[in-house]
């Protein structure tokens, strides 16, 4: 393959954990090489084209068992959720930058970036899991991102808006939290799994600013006012607090945005 949408396309219709994950630290390499171009020989093919590995098993969030970190049933409950998020992401951070022609040329270097990140922090979670005796598949998993990706197929604004800024976004909120239960559980290792992802989600949700904000310019929008439009329209009613502010403010949310956030989220249960 010579060419980037080529290579995402590969990626995005495998139904193979091992083959997603290669494809892409392949093509990380070979762009980082100069061995792959930007031309498209075709348009992108409809989302619903993605195919996904038969395991994890695809359920509603509300099927899912809530475990107690404390015991190792929790943990590993825990770890395989993170997997999948991490897994997912790959995929989304492929669909990002071959769903949308028209952009710059670093719109499509950031996300190759970015699935490669979240292809190394698949990897590490899943080797955790394997020094626990367990794997990725083991259990179910919900499939909430790809719905949401499905609805903003159609606009990159919407896209950058609600997948990185919004969903992604939850992670900087709660993780810290959760390594600290880990850590009250004596669980160092998953614990510098979660501070190194963390670390680098930060970069990631900032690049879905980075893309928002120019975006916004592009439409002559104010990027506060267009997105929290974007969020009422499509995320009415699943808006939850605390927000991390320090971390969010890094990674490209404003005071007024933070501000209008907290008036939107729903009472803490």
């Amino acid at each position: 393959m010579t060419s980037l949408f080529d290579c995402a396309e590969a990626v995005l219709l495998s139904d193979a954990i091992d083959r997603k994950v290669e494809l892409t630290l392949q093509a990380a390499d070979d762009w980082r090489n100069h061995r792959l171009d930007l031309n498209r020989s075709s348009d992108p093919l409809p989302i619903e084209a993605l195919r996904l590995p038969p395991r994890p098993e695809q359920v509603e969030p509300r099927m899912l068992r809530k475990r107690k970190l404390a015991s190792a049933e929790g943990r590993l409950a825990l770890l395989h959720a993170v997997a999948h998020i991490e897994f997912s992401a790959i995929q989304l951070a492929w669909d990002h930058l071959y769903r949308f022609s028209g952009m710059p040329q670093a719109y499509y270097a950031d996300w190759l970036g970015v699935a490669e990140d979240e292809a190394r922090h698949f990897l590490m979670i899943r080797e955790r899991l394997r020094s626990l005796g367990a794997d990725y598949g083991d259990l179910p998993a919900h499939g909430g991102l790809w719905g949401l990706a499905r609805e903003t197929a159609a606009d990159v604004l919407a896209r950058m808006a609600l997948l990185p800024r919004f969903m992604e976004a939850r992670g900087l909120d709660v993780t810290p939290g959760i390594m600290q239960r880990l850590e009250a559980a004596g669980d160092a290792e998953s614990v510098a799994c979660l501070q190194l992802i963390l670390d680098e989600e930060v970069g990631h949700v900032a690049l879905g600013s980075r893309w928002f904000g120019w975006e916004c310019q592009r439409r002559g929008l104010v990027p506060e006012t267009a997105y929290v439009e974007l969020v009422e329209r499509h995320l009415r009613g699943q808006i939850r607090g605390p927000f991390n502010d320090d971390l969010r403010r890094r990674a490209g949310f404003s005071d007024d945005e933070l501000a209008r956030l907290r008036r939107m989220a729903q009472p803490e249960r």
